[in-house]
């Protein structure tokens, strides 16, 4: 296997933008036996060629029935959108915004919000759920994957709960610092503890793939090119 030859986020990022492809990680974490690690199929990006790499910064949501429930036990009740503006100023450069735990009913992301997230330098937004304002979340040219667009809003439907806490989706599990890549073929959650094995395995692949391509462009059979470089 290749030895580590990143010393930091930017460099790693830069190499997986050059390199990798979430089928090619995909396949990297089935070999070690981490076989549940992408979003639902249903999380797409919000422009074709769009490429997200980062930390997670997982944000909590949670449905409401109002905007402002006044006289509630939970003080985030009365709170217009809970904890999500707190969210948004806390991202740090490289994070991804990656929210869950509401219905897929309502948009979770929209332009003012990416607006700040870019500010801050974060790499996009996954949302379990819809994005809006998309023309102009298309003119920031963020990275921003969600089940598609639809307008209508979080305000008196859902509430930011919590932030820099485990989240679930489809039970994949997304702790803060993991890292998420997504592109045209969904998104893939690597955990943090494992990071270093899954993508040196994945570049081993990836450098692999290209000689098996070649191959078969040559003329080989997949049969062939299975036995001699154990690759398709």
């Amino acid at each position: 296997m290749i030895t580590q030859f990143w010393n930091n986020d930017d460099e790693l990022f830069e190499a997986v933008e050059k390199e990798l492809f979430t089928a090619v990680v995909g396949d990297a974490m089935d070999k070690m036996h981490l076989f549940h690690q992408f979003l639902p199929p249903e999380i797409k990006p919000l422009k074709e060629d769009m490429f997200l790499i980062g930390r997670a910064m997982p944000v909590l949501e949670a449905d409401t029935f109002e905007e402002l429930s006044i006289g509630s036990k939970n003080p985030l009740m009365s709170k217009p959108f809970g904890l999500m503006l707190e969210a948004l100023d806390d991202l740090k450069k490289n994070e991804v915004y990656i929210c869950a735990g509401a219905s897929p009913s309502y948009a979770l992301v929209g332009e003012l919000m990416m607006t700040r997230a870019k500010m801050l330098g974060a790499a996009g937004a996954v949302a379990n759920g819809y994005s809006r304002d998309t023309f102009g979340m298309l003119d920031l040219d963020l990275p921003i994957f969600s089940y598609g667009n639809y307008a209508q809003d979080q305000g008196p439907r859902g509430k930011v709960i919590d932030f820099r806490v485990p989240i679930e989706m489809n039970g994949v599990r997304i702790n803060p610092g993991d890292i998420v890549i997504g592109d045209i073929d969904g998104v893939c959650v690597v955990p943090q503890a494992q990071e270093v094995e899954v993508f040196l395995r994945a570049f081993e692949k990836a450098r692999g793939e290209k000689v098996v391509l070649k191959e078969i462009q040559n003329g080989m059979s997949a049969l062939d090119a299975w036995n001699k470089y154990q690759i398709m």
